[in-house]
């Protein structure tokens, strides 16, 4: 992918009423793609300008501004590829304190956990529907890491695992069955929370509102709202993040679980 590292014109997007903004910048080989990529947030995350560029070499327009965040697409390339490993070390030497979120056409599990081994805090498969993918990038420009919730399938394909916003929160895991069914793979400590419970926590980590979590469950917002009620009743706490971090907590062995059959 030579692309991504040869020189190019300046950087898209620029406008001088908002050289104090924060930065997002877009890097996308094909112009379409970074169209249809800006024109979404711009939509959806309001508050920072951003940029699209063909290649990383476009950086060097960027100079001195705050860079939040860099979405680099890399198409079907494996992360070991030379031409990737040099744009992730360029990002990493001329943006440090840039998250990098990388935009994939693979969604297997070495590809993820090659990305997050190169300091990549946000790793998004071209499959994932848009609103979870907006979803995954306010996740990291707050700080946090995203991948895609685990997928296992019956052909014994490798899955996705899900990495929380809360650094010491351990992973969740779970499967997909023929019919599309999310069932939780439970862990030692998770047994007081019914699996619906678990999958409706596992979306409150990524900070997805109640409709969202409705449409990716398949539920509707009041059954939604109701699991949200429980989930905080079982872990004392008085919002969604305060239930989030209680669960955390009790995972961790600072408080007892008790089995729950509701």
């Amino acid at each position: 992918m030579d692309d991504f590292i040869a020189p190019v014109e300046p950087a898209q997007g620029l406008q001088t009423g908002l050289q104090n903004s924060p930065v997002l910048v877009i890097i996308a080989q094909h112009a379409l793609a970074r169209t249809c990529i800006l024109n979404i947030l711009k939509r959806e995350l309001e508050g920072f300008e951003i940029v699209e560029m063909a290649t990383t070499s476009g950086l060097n327009w960027l100079s001195g501004r705050d860079i939040r965040l860099i979405a680099l697409t890399i198409g079907n390339q494996p992360i070991a590829d030379p031409s990737i490993e040099h744009s992730l070390a360029l990002l990493a030497k001329s943006c440090p304190n840039a998250a990098v979120a990388l935009l994939s056409n693979r969604d297997d599990e070495a590809t993820a956990s090659a990305a997050m081994q190169r300091g990549v805090r946000g790793f998004f498969p071209i499959s994932i529907p848009v609103d979870v993918a907006i979803a995954g990038l306010r996740l990291v420009l707050a700080g946090g890491v995203y991948r895609p919730l685990p997928i296992v399938r019956q052909n014994g394909a490798s899955s996705l695992k899900t990495v929380s916003e809360f650094p010491d929160t351990p992973e969740l895991s779970g499967i997909h069955d023929s019919r599309d069914d999310t069932h939780l793979v439970l862990g030692k400590a998770m047994i007081d929370l019914t699996p619906r419970e678990q999958h409706v926590l596992e979306a409150l980590k990524l900070g997805l509102p109640n409709k969202l979590i409705a449409v990716r469950l398949n539920l509707s917002e009041n059954t939604v709202k109701m699991h949200v009620q429980r989930i905080m009743r079982k872990c004392s706490a008085r919002n969604r993040t305060e239930a989030v971090l209680r669960w955390s907590r009790r995972l961790n062995g600072h408080a007892p679980a008790r089995v729950s059959s509701s």
